[in-house]
């Protein structure tokens, strides 16, 4: 159910050539959604009214000023008692989009916050091994990483590049176990 209504917000996004406003929204939206819990939870609750939900996302997207597509979408997702299941729109809309655009979506995970310039590094790297045209990257922290990152990208993360510390210690022990004489 998630990805018709994805597939229809892109549809009529891309018809009103405002697929990159709409996608600013959605990722505005997502990223509202992972924070804040309380808010997804009162969208979600079925017997909160439904003008209060209205409220709360014209509230929301006055304040992020989201395109008149992605609010009225909302809005139909009230009025439809479907805007429980928002976070995995929005993730079948970003999905959507990359297929759409050319982009790849990787998620970064680095031991250390990743500054801008490394960033555009890894971007350009992934650019380069896929040729992709666009790169979107997901930084995330793992301090258990102990040093480095781990890139996950492709179809589901599929794919993996381990270049963390915790990686190569790992590979090291494996190599020591498969190479040590058995007794």
């Amino acid at each position: 159910m998630a990805e018709q209504y994805a597939t229809a917000l892109v549809d009529l996004a891309k018809d009103k050539s405002a697929l990159e406003a709409v996608r600013g929204d959605i990722v505005s939206l997502s990223a509202l959604m992972e924070s804040d819990k309380a808010a997804l939870g009162f969208l979600a609750n079925p017997v909160a009214p439904v003008e209060k939900k209205k409220d709360l996302l014209k509230t929301i997207g006055g304040e992020s000023e989201y395109s008149p597509i992605t609010s009225n979408f909302l809005n139909l997702l009230v009025d439809k008692a479907r805007i429980k299941y928002l976070p995995e729109i929005c993730d079948a809309f970003e999905s959507l989009y990359c297929e759409n655009t050319d982009t790849e979506t990787a998620t970064v995970v680095s031991a250390v916050k990743l500054d801008s310039e490394q960033q555009l590094s890894i971007a350009k790297q992934l650019q380069r091994l896929t040729g992709r045209k666009n790169i979107k990257l997901k930084p995330q922290v793992d301090e258990n990483l102990l040093g480095g990152f781990v890139l996950k990208f492709g179809k589901d993360a599929s794919m993996q590049i381990d270049m963390s510390i915790k990686g190569q210690l790992e590979k090291i022990e494996e190599d020591l176990m498969t190479s040590a004489p058995t007794m």
